[in-house]
């Protein structure tokens, strides 16, 4: 397998890299390394190139100009020339692009990777470009866009307009896009229309810094600033651009009394001699930071030392937290927040944006708080609520250390392999001979289906990775005319990241959001949202009367992500589940109300719900309910459960759906997970009860 990254801009080279010597030398360079490595190191059978664009300017080293460069045996760096040869800022490619464009399709041409994988949406126009004659999928990382659903940093003028339509066209057009987070793909890449959905995948990323227990260097580089450098401090580390907000950082230090006594600040910012010289938004950053030091007198308590190297990075984050200290991310939004991730590894408690990707990161590993980060004050007091209180401050260090290891490299890839892998086999369909094809089809008479499966993910089809390898090979082996769909409660993107993690076989139908969206493949292998069962569900349900009459019950709503067009998600009990329901009801509002896991509402139409979802896609194949088999364990699969002919309860199902056990045509399985449905399946007589349990795949038509 050849694998080739594309990223035109920044200072891409073998490590030791130097972060901060130009505004776009930050954290997508550190991305690259560590996916390529994860990537070398996956399979001795895989080599990956690094393509990036090549100029000659010696105060960013020698490098750059090199055509070649080795950094494994397996691994190397390629640099597009052309007759440009100046650096350029990834704002001012865009003239560059037909030459670059031309360059890489002779690149291409020679090499012949498998697939490619475009960062940034000029890379995506020259892979994209080049890919289409060869026949080679091509992946997508945004990193940044310009549109976000929240309107936060959507941008106005030609040259954002023309970035914009540069990002629509790369989301539309790229087999997958691989994004860093939830909320990434929830409010950035969904901006960009509902079918860029089903083709985001969340992979998160690891980290590339070193471990390290010496703190002697990163003493050396800030002691000297301080007064007291021995107290607790407050450390960021960021590019000087607006966006990363560190001015008011500054202020929020500058108006708390408590931590100008008790504390010190410490910012990162960037390469400072490379940053005067450009005179950019960097400067200017840096100018702000620098004014704000001398107007609040911070001199002695704050360090903007003005050069640092990665050795540097890592020994603060570790004297950070000897001395007690938090880590700051105050951008006004940031994708990921990969300095977050850095921070755990040493045990470093968090205060960072509630914009973006650091909500998914605390929500992983808990390691601190999010705040609003155009509130100096809320900046400030969450920063002091840590410091004042040692038992929350040792919470969330202790958070840091057990949950360090969620985001990594070897799991990245892992993710993005299984990307690979359908994206080629996707390919390799669409290039088959046509009358190939029409003969298959031809040949081929599919029967009607004799029953419709629809199986419940979350602790049904998941929980054992040796089940779920013994449900994909009996799915593979299993009658054509036998279909089969998830009925889940995640959002479609949410459940295929979920199946693709456990590397379970996708579905003939995604039911998805407990049954208020239906997901089929169309023509072209896209995945979409089927309009009229959307239709079939509108025709009694008043979304805005709802939530107009749930206000009287001062409900808990859910993350904002989890809300559809057709769900409305709420915190609460069953208790509270019944309440919500006779409310809505005495307000004349027919709904469904379903309560699941003792803590989570959902409200639907009162034409939805998983069973009302199978029902309708069944009679797409003309199956009635009588042969539908459902699987699930919890309460949200009850009404599934209940209405389908034949259902399986499988062995680790919660309590709360006990009272379902003894229903005609349930099965309640011995087997947990995947193998209790394997059982069920056994049972309702669609797998033979000979078939040896590690090869369960023999199912009778």
């Amino acid at each position: 397998m050849h694998i080739m990254h594309v990223a035109l801009g920044g200072c891409l080279r073998p490590p030791p890299v130097r972060y901060g010597i130009t505004q776009d030398t930050g954290g997508h360079i550190a991305y690259l390394l560590g996916a390529a490595h994860a990537q070398v190191a996956s399979s001795p059978g895989t080599r990956v190139t690094l393509v990036t664009r090549a100029f000659d300017d010696p105060a960013l080293g020698p490098d750059h100009a090199l055509e070649r460069q080795e950094i494994t045996a397996r691994l190397t760096i390629r640099r597009l020339r052309t007759d440009d040869t100046r650096y350029l800022t990834k704002a001012a490619l865009s003239a560059a692009l037909p030459a670059l464009s031309r360059a890489f399709r002779i690149l291409v041409e020679h090499e012949r990777p498998d697939v490619i994988h475009a960062h940034f949406a000029d890379a995506a126009e020259l892979a994209l470009d080049a890919a289409r004659d060869h026949g080679i999928p091509v992946l997508y990382t945004p990193h940044s866009l310009a549109l976000d659903a929240r309107g936060a940093s959507a941008r106005a003028g030609t040259d954002a307009a023309r970035r914009i339509e540069r990002e629509r066209q790369a989301i539309r057009r790229a087999e997958a896009i691989i994004v860093s987070s939830d909320d990434e793909r929830r409010h950035q890449v969904d901006a960009y229309g509902e079918r860029a959905s089903a083709r985001t995948h969340v992979a998160r990323p690891g980290i590339e810094l070193a471990t390290t227990r010496h703190t002697g260097r990163a003493r050396a580089l800030v002691d000297p600033w301080l007064d007291d450098p021995g107290r607790p401090c407050l450390l960021a580390i960021a590019r000087p651009v607006a966006k990363k907000n560190l001015p008011t950082l500054v202020d929020a230090y500058a108006g708390d009394a408590w931590l100008r006594e008790h504390a010190n600040l410490i910012v990162l910012a960037g390469q400072h001699d490379a940053i005067r010289a450009e005179r950019d938004e960097q400067a200017d950053q840096l100018d702000a930071i620098e004014r704000r030091i001398a107007e609040h007198g911070l001199a002695g308590s704050v360090a903007l030392p003005p050069a640092h190297d990665r050795g540097h990075v890592a020994e603060l984050y570790r004297l950070s937290a000897c001395r007690g200290g938090v880590f700051v991310n105050p951008a006004r939004h940031e994708p990921f927040g990969l300095t977050l991730v850095e921070a755990a590894r040493f045990g470093l408690p968090v205060v960072a944006t509630r914009h973006g990707g650091p909500v998914d990161i605390l929500g992983t590993i808990g390691h601190g708080r999010l705040v609003d980060p155009d509130s100096a004050h809320a900046l400030a007091s969450a920063c002091r609520s840590l410091l004042e209180r040692p038992a929350e401050y040792a919470h969330a260090r202790d958070a840091a250390l057990r949950n360090r290891a969620r985001y990594s490299w070897r799991a990245w890839a892992a993710t993005v392999d299984g990307i690979m892998d359908r994206a080629l086999r996707a390919r390799a369909a669409q290039t088959r001979p046509a009358g190939t094809q029409c003969r298959a089809r031809s040949a081929v008479s599919v029967p009607r289906p004799s029953h419709f499966l629809a199986f419940d993910i979350d602790d049904t089809l998941t929980g054992s990775r040796a089940a779920a390898r013994r449900f994909a090979q009996w799915f593979h082996a299993r009658p054509a005319s036998l279909p089969v769909a998830v009925a889940t409660g995640r959002e479609l993107p949410e459940a295929m990241a979920v199946l693709a993690r456990w590397r379970l076989p996708r579905p003939d139908t995604w039911i998805t959001s407990v049954g208020a969206e239906i997901w089929r493949t169309d023509g072209a292998g896209e995945l979409r949202r089927c309009p009229d069962h959307a239709r079939y569900l509108s025709e009694d349900w008043n979304r805005e009367a709802i939530l107009g009459a749930l206000h009287a019950t001062t409900p808990r709503y859910q993350h904002e992500c989890t809300q559809r067009g057709f769900k409305i998600s709420l915190f609460g009990t069953s208790e509270d589940a019944d309440r919500v329901r006779r409310h809505l009801a005495g307000q004349g509002l027919r709904v469904r109300v379903v309560s699941s896991h003792g803590r989570f509402i959902d409200i639907l139409p009162v034409t939805g719900g998983k069973a009302a979802a199978i029902a309708f896609e069944a009679a797409r194949h003309g199956v009635s309910m009588s042969h539908c088999v459902a699987a699930g364990n919890s309460g949200n699969d009850e009404d599934m459960l209940t209405h389908c002919g034949q259902a399986i309860l499988v062995g680790n199902a919660l309590p709360e759906i006990s009272s379902i056990a003894d229903r005609h045509g349930l099965y309640r399985a011995r087997a947990a997970y995947a193998d209790g449905v394997l059982e069920g399946l056994t049972a309702h007589g669609l797998i033979a009860p000979s078939a040896p349990r590690s090869r369960r795949a023999a199912a009778l038509s």
